[in-house]
């Protein structure tokens, strides 16, 4: 496939342009197919106010804004009515002492003002014309600045002011004439007078009566952001596309790796195999969180969901949701963050953008990736029902009879919830309660029934209504949603919490557990002893069954290192154990395949995500015999780990 090569013609024709259409010719009275279309492929168009000074509603308003100006009554320096008042007065009194004095006087004064009349009419007749008014600029409707100085009486602005008094005294020394400028006093004060109340009524408010106001002040500010970057989303998919060829290009030889490359020298190892690190997954944000849960989705196979907290008692805070996905390691898709850390989460098989998701301080919520929103859709409350305890595990399940999406949570507080999705609210329902053996000694010599904590459980992928908890005492419970007083079974499993457990996919009666005690063990549901046992020389965090192979798991430990086994190969060890975090106080936590491709991805404690491709050896297929086909299928998976456990069986059976 490298070497073959693959020619593209790129054009500028629009892939989407219809490519049959016909009109009617009238010269040839029949149909004929168009030869050129248009290609031009509109991605983005915003209408504005802008109009071009050459085109001819430009010219038409420059040239009603010139005529505007030039029929403008042109304002000459008057006199004010006073003035004029006062030279009336001073003219009258001229006049009268002009008629006291002497004819001869009065003679020699006409004389003169008649020669300066006749001097100021040839001073009129030598001035030049007026010059014309320059041309008024369009305003622009944008400029803000500029519409704001064209309004005949400008408001005040009042924000440096800090108290009533203030703006009682600057509105007072101007002398307004105006009376909506009194309005804005008003305004002003009003406002003033309703922040102090605000502030005094806020000192009243207890504690938890804020946090839930900052809540809901969260939410809102959320939504206007949302609404600011509408514009932006409408290029989002181009941009994600063009993201993620860019990153393509960063990354080639990593996805070469992924698609192309095989360990060559596994054909010299016998029966080892090898983990190639291929991706790394991280987000700034997540670097002091710990990876809690993965997730890949069901239909959307380079897709996986990742739950970040922390196991750490006292080191508890804030949690994230992230989504990625193998085309864009760089950055991940989805970004949800949470006032608590989360523990679990799972995606629905039916409904794949619904992500159910356990936090440490007992509650459960739905994310619905359909929706622009980083708020769930469903959250459960102390009125519907809360867990007491972290919910360390959310399994989904089928659909009901009244098709409601419905998924089950198991927490320290002892309980197995059921959780349906009924129009816009949350319905719980208690399946079971765990209880500990004995009691515990109360006041005045009360007998207290203890609970269990539940730690982890599994659905089973064929009964309905069968499935396994596993408990921090170290039991396993094999329970029934049709009893929620008793239990079917109990497996005394191991000597510390059971961190996982799962059902084979491919064997009905086989599952397999871990534990904090080292060991990994494999049981068949009908037998209370483990078939097979393996001890890692280390805590264990986590365990998984492979999707291609019924013989095959892997499995982390806190020391960093994966593990690889396969029971058709080799049932006593691993095939590969190799070192995946090197950062020293770093633990693994969480491990899972891929379900189409061989890979497998791995969380530590720094909110890192490492994904790994299998080596040939840790894959291995049925070979093919001369004159006969592969038999492949979960019918053939089954057989051949049933084949396994009955060599396993048969001594037992001899004792």
């Amino acid at each position: 496939e490298l070497k073959q090569e693959i020619i593209r013609t790129l054009t500028a024709d629009n892939p989407q342009a219809p490519q049959n259409i016909v009109r009617f010719s009238f010269k040839e009275r029949e149909y004929k197919l168009v030869d050129y279309l248009d290609q031009t492929a509109i991605h983005f168009t915003l209408n504005g106010n802008l109009i071009p000074k050459d085109s001819d509603e430009g010219r038409r308003q420059s040239i009603r804004s010139s005529t505007e100006v030039e029929n403008a009554p042109v304002e000459t320096p008057a006199e004010t009515s006073e003035q004029a008042e006062v030279k009336d007065e001073e003219h009258t009194g001229d006049t009268e002492g002009e008629g006291e004095g002497e004819g001869e006087g009065a003679g020699e004064e006409v004389a003169e003002a008649a020669e300066a009349a006749e001097a100021a009419e040839a001073a009129e007749a030598e001035e030049p014309p007026p010059p014309k008014a320059p041309e008024k600029k369009l305003p622009n409707q944008f400029n803000f600045i500029e519409r704001a100085s064209m309004t005949p009486f400008n408001p005040l602005r009042m924000t440096a002011l800090r108290s009533v008094d203030q703006v009682y005294v600057l509105i007072r020394s101007i002398n307004l004439t105006s009376v909506s400028q009194w309005d804005i006093y008003d305004a002003y004060v009003e406002e003033l007078q309703r922040m102090e109340k605000a502030k005094e009524k806020e000192k009243a408010k207890p504690q938890a009566v804020k946090k839930e106001e900052e809540k809901k002040g969260a939410r809102k500010l959320s939504y206007v952001e949302v609404q600011h970057i509408e514009p932006i989303t409408r290029v989002a998919k181009a941009a994600k596309i063009a993201e993620r060829m860019v990153t393509l290009n960063t990354f080639d030889d990593i996805a070469q790796d992924f698609k192309y490359f095989e360990d060559a020298s596994d054909e010299f190892r016998a029966q080892q195999g090898t983990l190639l690190p291929l991706w790394n997954f991280q987000y700034e944000k997540t670097k002091k969180l710990a990876v809690t849960a993965i997730s890949w989705n069901p239909k959307y196979k380079d897709l996986f969901a990742v739950g970040y907290g922390s196991y750490d008692f006292m080191k508890q805070g804030h949690g994230m949701v992230l989504l990625y996905t193998l085309k864009n390691p760089s950055f991940p898709e989805y970004i949800f963050s949470s006032h608590s850390g989360v523990m679990c989460l799972d995606f629905n098989g039916e409904h794949p953008h619904l992500i159910a998701v356990g936090f440490y301080d007992g509650n459960v919520a739905i994310y619905n990736l359909r929706r622009e929103t980083s708020q769930p859709s469903y959250k459960s409350s102390a009125e519907s029902g809360k867990h007491a305890g972290p919910v360390w595990q959310v399994k989904w399940q089928k659909d009901d009879m009244d098709n409601n999406s419905n998924f089950f949570s198991v927490s320290s507080d002892g309980r197995i919830v059921s959780w349906t999705l009924v129009k816009n609210e949350l319905v719980h329902m208690d399946v079971i309660k765990l209880s500990a053996e004995g009691t515990m000694q109360g006041p005045e010599g009360l007998q207290l029934q203890t609970l269990g904590c539940g730690t982890s459980f599994d659905f089973h992928k064929k009964i309905d209504y069968l499935f396994l908890v596993g408990t921090e005492e170290g039991k396993i419970y094999k329970c029934s949603k049709n009893y929620s007083s008793q239990f079917l079974d109990v497996f005394e499993a191991h000597d510390m919490a059971v961190d996982t457990i799962s059902w084979n996919p491919f064997h009905l009666k086989v599952f397999i557990s871990c534990s904090s005690d080292w060991t990994v063990k494999i049981w068949d549901h009908t037998i209370k002893t483990p078939m097979f046992v393996y001890d890692l020389s280390c805590a264990v965090g986590d365990v998984a069954w492979s999707p291609y192979s019924s013989t095959v798991f892997a499995a982390v430990t806190i020391d960093g290192k994966a593990h690889v086994f396969d029971l058709n190969i080799n049932k006593h060890e691993a095939l590969c154990t190799q070192l995946v975090v090197t950062r020293k106080k770093n633990k693994t936590t969480h491990i899972q395949f891929n379900p189409v491709f061989p890979i497998i991805i791995v969380g530590d404690e720094r909110g890192l995500i490492t994904s790994l491709k299998l080596s040939p050896n840790l894959r291995k297929m049925p070979k093919e015999k001369k004159g006969q086909e592969v038999k492949k299928g979960p019918e053939v998976e089954m057989a051949k780990l049933e084949k396994l456990l009955s060599l396993v069986r048969e001594p037992e059976g001899k004792a």
